[in-house]
């Protein structure tokens, strides 16, 4: 919806420029500040609070006439969305302990599916509802129906034991599994941004429509949904999961080399594949879950895993985008996709042996 939002507003394309970056920049920096944001507030008070940023700003920045008020308004939707990603995994750390996986698998899945009804559903919505001012802000009320739940929970945090000591963001981010994981969101998060953000194009030049590129992105995405139900909690029950992770992240292989050979022929095949293997971001939630022994080490893991991560994610767009434009075909983008695989694999067999932050941050004392 970008060219109809700029044409509506008046919005020259360094603004619209602006509002594209606007979504890594929330999640690096309200993510990096959400762990202390809950030991202030108190996890299920931040929760609602964040949900009350998504409703305010996803309903009223389509209200408004000018680019600056609704840059504002969308930052504070995605200012929410950054606070709730991170504080979610602590959230299932401290009410399923022993359900981890499960838990994960149910949460990621609704993400999953939020994704691709978003991706498949907005432009439809806005040609039915009369334009791209509603056909945005309905999903305003997608977030106010989410708020209602934590209304009844707010209260459970003046009934919750105050930590010993707060482990706070730069603490985990001098022990090595801090630093492991953030690599890990990092380069699993470029991934899905470059299929995300350029897959439609890789389809388009193959001689798909738009609509049909489109699909197939929409197909990309919900193929995360089934196995976001089973994977995490295979993960979570497993005594090695480096095997189910390796597996997950060979299909980035499969389908980028597919991509290359046959990108028209096997379209679906390959997005398939792609798609089979976004599902890593659901398996390092399960990780933030399993390496933290608290809820408070948990929620500080997942700042720096989310806020690092999704700030370097962030490069990979653009570098795809000019290796494009330099090269004026797919093989060589692919090919980094390919080679960007690789240090999964390396950080993966590293988070996956069992260790906890907060014994890594006892050792360093």
């Amino acid at each position: 919806m970008l060219s109809e939002v700029r044409a509506g507003l008046g919005m020259n394309a360094a603004t619209a420029g602006l509002l594209t970056s606007l979504p890594v920049l929330a999640f690096a920096l309200f993510g990096a500040l959400a762990p202390y944001l809950a030991s202030r507030l108190g996890l299920h008070r931040i929760a609602l609070l964040a949900l009350l940023c998504v409703v305010v700003g996803l309903g009223t920045r389509v209200l408004v006439d000018h680019e600056l008020p609704f840059l504002a308004l969308s930052m504070l939707a995605l200012s929410g969305m950054a606070v709730a990603n991170v504080v979610l995994p602590s959230l299932v750390k401290l009410h399923f302990p022993d359900r981890i996986g499960l838990v994960t698998a149910i949460y990621s899945t609704a993400l999953s599916t939020g994704l691709t009804a978003a991706l498949m559903f907005t432009v439809p919505l806005s040609h039915a509802l009369g334009g791209w001012r509603d056909g945005l802000g309905i999903w305003a009320v997608v977030a106010l129906v989410a708020a209602v739940p934590w209304l009844g929970l707010i209260a459970h945090d003046r009934h919750l034991a105050r930590p010993e000591r707060t482990i706070t963001y730069l603490d985990v981010l001098r022990t090595p599994l801090g630093k492991a994981m953030a690599v890990f969101f990092a380069f699993q998060s470029l991934q899905a941004y470059v299929c995300f953000g350029w897959f439609a194009t890789l389809w388009r030049d193959a001689g798909f429509s738009a609509t049909q590129a489109g699909l197939l992105v929409g197909l990309l995405a919900a193929t995360a949904i089934p196995l976001s139900l089973w994977a995490p909690t295979k993960l979570a029950r497993s005594p090695d999961p480096r095997s189910l992770l390796f597996a997950i992240m060979a299909c980035y292989f499969v389908g980028y080399v597919g991509l290359m050979v046959a990108p028209h022929s096997l379209a679906i095949v390959w997005a398939l594949f792609v798609g089979a293997g976004t599902t890593t971001f659901p398996l390092i939630l399960v990780l933030v879950g399993l390496r933290a022994r608290t809820p408070e080490g948990t929620a500080a893991l997942s700042g720096v895993t989310q806020s690092l991560g999704y700030l370097v994610a962030a490069t990979g767009p653009f570098t795809i985008g000019a290796l494009y434009d330099a090269t004026d075909g797919w093989t060589w983008p692919l090919t980094l996709l390919i080679v960007l695989v690789l240090p999964l694999f390396a950080v993966a067999a590293y988070v996956a042996r069992p260790m906890y932050v907060e014994d890594q941050l006892t050792s360093r004392r």
